[in-house]
């Protein structure tokens, strides 16, 4: 038995809500949903986290935040910690990054560890394949030389803005907003870096390489700022072109990346929420028209049927839900429930459709487990991975799509405030962090009413002590908090998300971590708490 090609796509701040194969009346996904269509849909999937950097190290590790450490932009991951390209590579995979988000592929994290090509098409100097040069030979080497000096360079000052508070509030500014987000690729160029990938598979299918593929592909497409093109914002909001106001909110939201995750200080306006609902939905649509193309050219290959691909997002967004705009600092569903779609001709049947909980994070052992499929493959991870190694078997997806799910249809997110937006609040308007409670740590259980049913009941806890209690079934938008009506299940969940810090807290002391989260070891930020009222 041969190790299957695998592809994962991670769509950065694709809320679930908005794809037709998850409920979306708007006919904005058919390439998605057609794709969901051909293999196995997981209906209620969670983050383990909200915002991109401890979401991705939960994709790359199979850990809750809590036990990777990787929480805030300063953070990387432990060579310690088994990365999922490391050990595909390990098992003899060729592994191929193609990356749009700078978190993930400019900063010194530990995420592009394991990758053997790693191409980045967010920052200010985009590393791309050889194939996507359009100078001639050998102009092209001379260019891709100058390109490799540039970025030994700029890397080391993109890593201070990305990390350095102080440079990070000052990128906040209106004025430098659209500079950084234009002229550095702060959102890649996600359709370009599809093209390269469909020509990529077609060169890589030409010389029939021998190797399986791991290949991992990040789009940032409906992130902040939006830029969708005309004919998409046509199809979705044909009022946008003639009006001139609904035009001016779409670029001071463009322009002002600081209420990107700043609380609502007042709830938006009508026309306000039409049109950044609306074009959020246009990104989704374009998005979805390029992914056509990598789907198609994925079906073209001769080992299309022995393709495991998973598509994934790292979190949601809010959009004025529950007062919170984009994913710093909540666990409501618009950012925690995220797509979830596997599909393997060879091996998934089509029009699967799982309702029971689960969590994203166990991707990481899917993957690994479909990647060993001989007794020999599978020594090979337990070497990798040590002690760990079991839990590839154990928590991997297949036995959830067979009807026995090993963590009883229990997901949990936790929720780190990204420490740089904080400070960033603390500076403008202090007295949201109060009133949002934006410095608590959140955590959030999804789980069935019983056995008997699927319907998921959800319990977030805010700062250790829980908070809301929202039936997912009837109450999908979490409006109706049921935390006073029903004390037995509350209690229930509590003791669930109380098994599972101390499970996080084990798995967190059994092998190097990140760095640790710890809001105390920043003096400054503690001086600033303190003359807020938050610290005695």
């Amino acid at each position: 038995m041969n190790s299957p090609d695998i592809v994962l796509i991670v769509l950065d701040t694709q809320r679930a809500d908005r794809l037709g194969c998850y409920g979306h009346t708007r006919p904005i996904s058919p390439n998605i949903d057609r794709f969901a269509a051909g293999g196995a849909l997981f209906e209620q999937a969670v983050s383990p986290a909200q915002w991109t950097i401890p979401s991705h190290a939960s994709l790359f590790t199979g850990l809750y935040p809590t036990a990777h450490g990787v929480t805030q932009s300063s953070h990387s991951i432990s060579g310690g910690r088994p990365h999922l390209a490391q050990v595909m590579r390990q098992l003899g995979y060729e592994t191929v990054g193609f990356c749009n988000n700078p978190l993930v592929g400019v900063l010194n994290n530990g995420f592009k560890r394991g990758f053997g090509a790693f191409y980045n098409y967010g920052g200010a100097i985009p590393s791309l394949p050889r194939h996507s040069n359009p100078w001639p030979w050998p102009m092209n080497r001379v260019a891709e030389a100058y390109t490799q000096f540039l970025r030994r360079i700029s890397y080391p000052i993109q890593n201070f803005f990305g990390q350095s508070d102080l440079a990070f509030r000052v990128s906040l500014h209106a004025f430098l907003t659209p500079l950084w987000s234009k002229m550095a690729n702060f959102k890649g160029q996600n359709e370009r870096s599809v093209d390269d990938i469909v020509t990529f598979l077609e060169e890589r299918e030409a010389v029939e390489s021998d190797r399986p593929l791991f290949l991992f592909l990040n789009l940032m497409e409906t992130h902040l700022p939006f830029w969708p093109p005309g004919e998409f914002i046509d199809r979705v909001a044909p009022y946008f072109r003639d009006s001139k106001e609904a035009r001016t909110i779409l670029r001071a939201w463009n322009r002002e990346a600081y209420r990107w995750a700043a609380p609502l200080a007042e709830p938006l306006g009508e026309l306000e929420s039409r049109v950044l609902n609306d074009i959020y939905d246009a990104e989704v649509s374009y998005q979805d028209d390029y992914l056509g193309r990598l789907f198609d050219g994925l079906a073209r290959r001769n080992n299309a049927r022995d393709t495991l691909t998973v598509i994934v997002a790292d979190h949601g967004d809010g959009l004025g839900d529950h007062g919170y705009f984009g994913h710093a600092f909540v666990a409501y569903e618009e950012l925690v429930h995220v797509p979830l779609i596997a599909h393997w001709p060879a091996r998934l049947a089509a029009e699967t459709r799982v309702a029971m909980p689960v969590s994203t994070r166990r991707i990481f052992h899917t993957l690994l487990d479909a990647a060993a499929p001989t007794p020999e493959l599978a020594a090979v991870v337990d070497e990798v991975l040590a002690d760990d190694a079991p839990n590839v078997r154990r928590l991997s997806l297949r036995h959830t799509l067979n009807g026995r799910d090993p963590e009883q249809a229990t997901a949990f997110s936790e929720v780190y405030p990204p420490l740089n937006f904080v400070k960033a609040i603390e500076s403008r308007q202090p007295d949201l962090l109060r009133d949002f409670r934006c410095l608590s740590n959140r955590r959030a259980v999804v789980r069935p009413t019983s056995a008997e049913s699927a319907a998921p009941l959800k319990l977030i806890h805010v700062d250790d002590t829980p908070d809301e209690l929202f039936d997912l079934a009837a109450d999908p938008h979490e409006s109706h908090n049921l935390l006073a009506q029903r004390p037995a299940t509350v209690a229930a969940l509590d003791r669930a998300l109380g098994q599972m810090a101390q499970r996080v807290a084990r798995e967190r002391d059994a092998a190097p971590a990140g760095a640790a989260v710890d809001l105390d070891s920043d003096e400054l930020l503690r001086q600033r708490l303190r003359g807020l009222g938050y610290l005695e």
